[in-house]
């Protein structure tokens, strides 16, 4: 018998007590960009229609209109500890469930896969490894807070040199590590609490918007590498081409570029142009076009504090100074190190791969050491932090081994490589970009 389904042009379902049926083909035309633009997704083979509410989602606005007319089982899964907290929201979305004759897994996804690594999720709550270790992040904040106030007494007791220099950006880019750790409601027990410690941490600590990094940053998990749809990618293809399959489309110019388009600036990019640029041009357009006025406010405190602290020790000339190439240091230090574990990796489309596909293929690792771990603030473990994107940083070396014999099982392969390898693959990736769209515009 055909599955029951309610009229496509509604706006609006009320829930009954008797669900209505759906398809896997129905819930793949509502995917945002059909008639009426609806949004459903599927979670553990209930549908909910999540247009209207995409918008008021504490992780972002488009992280959940990036899996519309997809099932987001595990994502749902991976981004959310508290399930019952959730569940509030999801009964008044919900629309039906798929039909009894549906499959619980799409076609185009590897069943044996998803189901062992739900069995290793299992595993990672019984095994505590999703619990904070609040003695860990206690240490990790203290020694931030030591880092900040020497800056200041070095400059106050001995003068300008150096060190203080040095303290200040190497203190900005921990403060970094350690707002990630909290945006990802990894630090606390309740994500609330995360959440305000997260907007302290970002907004008056480091002098950025938190609301502007949860915007972001939860679609790049959503979708790693996946063009259009994780905004670390938006570099493509004003500033590089990245991976194959764009740059032969920027070359063939199904983005409207022409072939004046130099060729130099894509066979030999520049590294300083982009991995070193502070980006504090986009931030700062984020909160004005938004308006908010928290975010606003608590980064002109964090201004204020810093000129009060330096300016009437070192001169406004030196401070400017000081200021500027410490924040370019720090960027560059955190732009390598966000980019070495997914720019060398496979960049394309939304395929709709299953979850565990879709983080392997996009992310690498970087071999563990004690000077790794606190270089990278623990993201040389980028495959685990992307399975598991709400883990303790102290815990992926826990689950790391599991990850891998589930890898090993099913034949994917599970990269890791040394620091300096690492950092080497983003410029040898740009310049393999940069060929692919030279030969396609010799040839094309």
């Amino acid at each position: 018998m055909a599955p029951q389904t309610g009229s496509a042009g509604k706006e609006t379902r009320p829930v009954s007590a008797f669900l209505q049926l759906f398809t896997w083909e129905e819930i793949r035309i509502h995917n945002g960009r059909g008639q009426g633009q609806e949004q459903w997704l599927v979670i553990d083979r209930k549908v909910y229609d999540v247009g209207r509410f995409s918008k008021r989602h504490p992780g972002g606005s488009r992280v959940l209109s990036h899996y519309a007319g997809q099932d987001a089982t595990d994502a749902f899964i991976a981004f959310h500890n508290d399930k019952s907290l959730v569940e509030r929201y999801l009964k008044s979305l919900l629309i039906g469930e798929l039909a009894p004759d549906q499959p619980s897994f799409e076609s185009n996804k590897k069943k044996a896969l998803l189901e062992d690594f739900r069995e290793l999720r299992c595993s990672v709550e019984k095994m505590g490894l999703l619990r904070p270790n609040y003695s860990f992040f206690f240490l990790i904040f203290l020694h931030l807070l030591v880092l900040d106030v020497a800056s200041w007494l070095v400059v106050w007791h001995f003068g300008i040199s150096f060190v203080p220099f040095v303290d200040s950006f190497v203190f900005q880019i921990q403060m970094g590590w350690f707002q990630h750790d909290l945006g990802h409601c990894s630090v606390l027990r309740k994500p609330k609490w995360n959440r305000l410690l997260h907007i302290v941490v970002m907004n008056i600590l480091k002098g950025l918007p938190a609301s502007w990094w949860t915007h972001l940053h939860n679609q790049h998990h959503a979708k790693p590498n996946c063009f259009r749809k994780d905004p670390d990618l938006n570099m493509h293809p004003l500033l590089f081409s990245l991976g194959k399959t764009l740059s032969v489309e920027v070359s063939m110019g199904m983005f409207g570029e022409t072939k004046i388009l130099l060729t130099e600036s894509y066979t030999q990019p520049n590294p300083s142009s982009n991995l070193g640029f502070p980006g504090n041009s986009p931030r700062l357009i984020f909160i004005l076009f938004c308006f908010i006025v928290q975010d606003l406010f608590l980064i002109v405190s964090f201004n204020i504090r810093v000129c009060l602290m330096y300016i009437p020790l070192m001169g406004f000339n030196n401070f400017m100074v000081y200021y500027w190439l410490s924040r370019y240091l720090e960027s560059t230090w955190f732009i390598w190190v966000s980019q070495m574990n997914h720019i060398p990796m496979h960049i394309d489309y939304d395929k709709n791969k299953d979850w565990v596909s879709t983080q392997l293929h996009a992310t690498c690792n970087v071999n563990q050491s004690l000077f790794n771990d606190w270089f990278t603030g623990h993201l040389n473990f980028q495959i685990e932090h992307h399975l598991f994107p709400t883990m303790p940083r102290h815990n992926y070396c826990k689950v790391a081994p599991l990850v891998r014999a589930l890898c090993d099982k099913h034949g994917i392969e599970y990269k890791s490589k040394s620091l300096l390898t690492a950092f080497s693959d983003i410029l040898h990736s740009l310049k393999d970009s940069g060929e692919h769209w030279l030969e396609a515009y010799l040839h094309g």
